[in-house]
């Protein structure tokens, strides 16, 4: 992680921020960086939300992480139930752990900075287990899921407005720590 430091963060203080990491990871517009502002702040209204940043010695936010204890009157928590119910899994939407967001930087991708966010924020949770949801193909963020011990809950997952169908993966916390 050379000198990039993974500490809690006022999300609601840095969210143009996270949002600009968002956007240059996921080729995010100018307009859904719009929506998902409101959305971040949000969420980070919600019962045990927290958020912790990945920060160079300057002070330049290169990577985030946010979630908070699952509910499921949640929009997200509505939209994979059906397909977590198909799959047998739909307990999973209980007493866990919700990653909500996680992206770095692609300056500062293949560091270690998204294994070490989301096992920071995890290691905090009272939950038991953890629920995330991915792009349903494999890239480096599912083969670091994978790696930390989430597996697939459900596939082929639609939500609203997305191009892309997403994977639901959950995991038993803590996430295991390579050797």
């Amino acid at each position: 992680m050379d000198d990039v430091v993974v500490r809690p963060v006022d999300l609601a203080a840095r969210v143009d921020d996270a949002l600009a990491v968002q956007a240059l990871a996921f080729g995010l517009t100018e307009d859904e960086v719009a929506v998902r502002r409101h959305i971040v702040l949000r969420h980070l209204l919600s019962p045990g939300a927290r958020a912790y940043g990945a920060t160079t010695p300057e002070g330049r936010l290169v990577g985030f992480v946010y979630g908070m204890p699952n509910d499921r009157t949640h929009w997200w928590s509505t939209v994979v139930q059906p397909y977590l119910v198909r799959e047998g899994n739909d307990s999973w939407l209980d007493d866990s752990f919700v990653i909500t967001e996680l992206h770095v930087h692609p300056g500062y991708q293949g560091r270690g900075i998204g294994r070490e966010l989301i096992t920071t924020i995890t290691d905090a949770a009272r939950q038991p287990r953890s629920i995330l949801s991915a792009i349903d193909v494999e890239n480096p963020a599912r083969l670091l899921y994978r790696a930390l011990g989430y597996q697939d809950l459900a596939r082929q997952v639609h939500f609203p407005s997305a191009a892309k169908p997403y994977a639901v993966m959950g995991a038993p916390l803590p996430l295991p720590r390579p050797n």
